[in-house]
């Protein structure tokens, strides 16, 4: 099956490559756009500003379901038809949307968009894993989670821009148009999976294979990880413009909005860390990921607001390093129902999600930035000094 599997000098590669990006983008701009507007459909729905974040939150819980599901059924049924009707099926809710007053109705269908949305990071990194050659298996994943801080930092911008010059409805609308030209592109580009292998076991038989990667501990090491990662990542950019609203910086939100431009640096790290991994190893690099993530929330208990932009760059660099090398890794260890571990891995990394913006608030509140930085800061060392202190203990393979 290696022979098979494409390399960087394939033609095919490159489009398998183009083909993830185009619906990776799409993906988490939809799944962001919402964002910005928030304090918009508190005016023009008259709800709290609590049930207008359902708009997002209630798409994330909608992924996440997804995730375990599509996940799951990609195993049975292969990976294309997952990847190209997820941008179709999140697609149609953008042009639906619009016509309803009803903030009710909007959330139902966000949940629903969320649910189709799963389909493409439920199957890509499992198509990535059969499809490309174990060489390129790094560089071609953290091309893929390159896009995902491209799309996610796309779809803030573009709403709010659109929103200001017209309105979220014409918004929403262009996104419509703009999944079924991306729905159009990924089935041509996106080669069949050559070395897909239907599963023919029974579903009870499946639905135990797919319950043996929370019994796989080289595994749970993975999900935890992409866990603690989030954790720290979404904590310090969810709870920076509380930090710089107040004085000394006093800045405004629009000011602390180009902060986000800093995930930029995530997209071109992204695919170098593959790069260099393919040299020094994924595991060696994905170290220095975590370790670079960490000292870029540390750069940001500097009095100098420069120091703290720097850092945030720093800090962008080290997540996106280490969370792409680590989904990669998810591939290499899964030695089946690869579409169930990748999902079960981006369970845990959107667990992270959850956790780092809502359930370090208590943290915030009782010790302040300086308290928060350093359990964000040392969280991702701790966790991985307490891995390796098990393995040297029980005597395991460093992966």
């Amino acid at each position: 099956m290696e022979s098979q599997c494409y390399t960087v000098k394939d033609r095919q590669f490159w489009k398998i490559i183009l083909s993830l990006l185009l619906a990776s983008l799409f993906i988490f701009a939809n799944m962001y756009a919402v964002q910005p507007l928030l304090p918009v459909f508190v005016d023009e729905f008259q709800v709290s500003v609590s049930t207008a974040s359902l708009s997002l939150s209630l798409t994330i819980i909608g992924l996440i379901l997804g995730l375990i599901v599509l996940g799951f059924f990609s195993d049975r049924n292969g990976r294309k038809p997952y990847i190209i009707y997820s941008l179709l099926g999140s697609a149609i809710p953008f042009f639906i949307i619009p016509l309803t007053d009803s903030f009710t109705v909007l959330l139902i269908l966000r949940f629903i968009q969320g649910f189709a949305l799963a389909g493409v990071p439920a199957a890509a990194l499992a198509y990535i894993s059969e499809e490309i050659d174990r060489k390129n298996i790094a560089y071609a994943t953290a091309l893929y989670i390159s896009s995902n801080a491209l799309g996610g930092m796309l779809g803030r911008f573009l709403t709010g821009y659109l929103t200001d010059h017209f309105s979220w409805q014409i918004s929403f609308y262009a996104f419509a148009v703009t999944g079924l030209f991306l729905f159009a592109a990924v089935v041509f580009l996106l080669p069949p999976s050559r070395n897909f292998n239907s599963s023919q076991l029974s579903f009870a038989k499946d639905i135990e294979g797919f319950l043996f990667h929370v019994k796989n501990p080289a595994l749970l090491v993975v999900f935890g990880l992409g866990a603690v990662l989030q954790i720290s990542f979404t904590g310090i950019w969810t709870y920076l413009p509380f930090y710089l609203e107040a004085p000394p910086y006093s800045m405004s939100l629009q000011s602390i909005s180009y902060l986000f431009f800093a995930y930029g640096i995530g997209v071109i790290g992204s695919p170098i860390a593959g790069r260099v991994a393919e040299k020094f190893g994924l595991r060696n690099v994905r170290l220095a990921g975590v370790f670079i993530l960490s000292a870029g929330i540390f750069m940001t208990l500097s009095p100098y607001f420069w120091i703290i932009v720097v850092g945030l760059c720093v800090t962008c660099l080290g997540f996106f390093t280490s969370h792409s090398l680590t989904a990669a890794s998810v591939g290499q260890q899964a030695a089946h129902h690869k579409g169930s571990a990748s999902s079960l891995y981006l369970v845990s990394y959107y667990i992270g999600v959850a956790a780092g913006s809502s359930l370090l608030s208590p943290l915030w509140t009782s010790v302040g930035w300086t308290g928060f930085v350093l359990f964000t800061a040392i969280l991702p060392l701790l966790y991985i000094l307490a891995i390796t202190l098990y393995r040297k203990k029980a005597g395991s393979p460093r992966r």
